[in-house]
């Protein structure tokens, strides 16, 4: 039975906290423990986790879980063309420019540094003790909606009008900003908005 996303998200994005709480209180739960497989840690974690505690992740604001070693984690962030509202980072151009070139390598390019940007950020954050609002790895990036009507607001975050162009552009950018490690995600991309 698979468990649901936003735990198996849990367990990838805080792994980092994870570790270090382990080390600092001197406990060893399962999922804890790199050594094992993903779904192994995952279904240990979910088990220990109460119901409460289980809704309670469901929050972009998911309140950290002390029992287990669990820190707080803000799942607000987007990365459209940089990192955005997270102090000073590379602005890039707007996705629907980049998008005009047809170069695949280009929007992977620029996710990619944008992810290296997002993780030096995200350790900052960690090192000083912060995890609030645009600090964690989590985007709410690419925006693939299909710009239909020029009156939209916000159709410059997307990559057109075109549903192949766009379908070839978001797979780049979620490729750049994930990384091609095969145990963890450099960040998450979350494509948004599923708008008709």
């Amino acid at each position: 039975m698979k468990k649901p996303l936003f735990l198996t998200l849990l367990i990838g994005l805080s792994l980092n906290s994870f570790m270090l709480s382990a080390q600092q209180s001197g406990s060893g739960y399962p999922f804890q423990n790199p050594d094992l497989s993903f779904e192994v840690r995952v279904n240990d974690l979910v088990t220990r986790m109460t119901l409460q505690e289980k809704a309670d992740q469901l929050l972009y604001t998911a309140p950290a879980i002390p029992r287990l070693g669990i820190p707080s984690y803000n799942w607000w962030n987007e990365a459209l063309h940089g990192v955005a509202r997270a102090g000073y980072a590379t602005v890039f151009p707007q996705s629907i420019t980049i998008a005009n070139s047809w170069d695949e390598g280009l929007m992977f390019n620029v996710a990619n540094a944008i992810s290296d940007e997002a993780r030096a950020k995200y350790h900052e954050f960690q090192r000083r003790g912060k995890t609030g609002i645009y600090q964690g790895l989590t985007f709410w990036s690419p925006n693939i909606n299909i710009f239909r009507d020029p009156r939209w607001g916000r159709g410059h975050e997307t990559y057109g009008e075109d549903p192949f162009l766009t379908g070839r552009m978001g797979y780049q950018f979620v490729r750049g900003m994930q990384g091609d490690d095969p145990k963890y995600l450099k960040t998450v991309a979350t494509a948004k908005h599923y708008a008709v």
